[in-house]
């Protein structure tokens, strides 16, 4: 049986591709791997950064006003698009085809994107949900369009330091807190606890905020005995 074994790619909406590569590239170190015409749609484009060769976060840019086929709008920014699980070859791809299926459920594919290949089908609330396999990483000399690269805005001296990040040097958990600014990601909480939180040391965060109760009070597990 060919379970996933962890998630191929997190797809979300972007309103600003280059917004996006800039901060996963510079920020997070992810290089890019892909940036293309989005196979079968009208003006929609994608992008591929990758965590390991079988592990990528992927974003999705629709043309102003663009509506899919079957409809509703996608949202333009900062949503999820589609999730993608990974799974280890095609046999075990379309194992999971006849899985789903035996389900009631109906799957698409698999298609052939070039660097990978995918299944497509729904989930409660629906999510949009794929299975793909590729045997090794995206060849980035193939799949970064120049047409597209321009309709982002991106320069070459961009697209080279996309693909090749800046190395960082790892300073042991001692960069202070930068202060909060306008321009800049700001994290999960706001308002009056997002400032308690800032004038907190990382020390007084993890003490006063860590929660590591479990619900059911259990005994710990045991090492397994050595055998003789």
């Amino acid at each position: 049986m060919g379970l996933p074994n962890g998630v191929h790619h997190l797809a979300l909406n972007t309103g600003d591709m280059k917004a996006q590569v800039d901060f996963f590239t510079e920020v997070l170190g992810a290089e890019l791997k892909a940036l293309y015409w989005m196979h079968g749609t009208n003006g929609y484009f994608h992008g591929f950064l990758e965590l390991n060769e079988h592990s990528y976060i992927a974003f999705v840019q629709a043309p102003a006003g663009a509506v899919e086929a079957s409809n509703p709008p996608v949202p333009e920014k900062a949503s999820l698009n589609h999730v993608a699980f990974n799974v280890g070859s095609e046999e075990k791809l379309l194992a999971m085809r006849d899985r789903i299926r035996s389900h009631g459920i109906v799957v698409v594919g698999p298609l052939d994107h070039g660097f990978c290949k995918s299944i497509y089908f729904g989930g409660p609330e629906g999510l949009r949900l794929e299975l793909s396999t590729n045997d090794e990483g995206i060849d980035e000399r193939a799949w970064i369009d120049p047409e597209v690269v321009a309709k982002c805005g991106m320069t070459e001296a961009d697209v080279a330091r996309y693909k090749t990040p800046a190395a960082y040097r790892d300073q042991g958990g001692k960069v202070a807190q930068p202060p909060l600014r306008p321009d800049k990601p700001h994290p999960m909480w706001r308002g009056d606890v997002l400032n308690r939180v800032l004038k907190m040391t990382d020390e007084e965060v993890t003490r006063t905020m860590s929660e590591t109760t479990p619900p059911v009070n259990v005994a710990p597990r045991r090492a397994p005995a050595m055998a003789k």
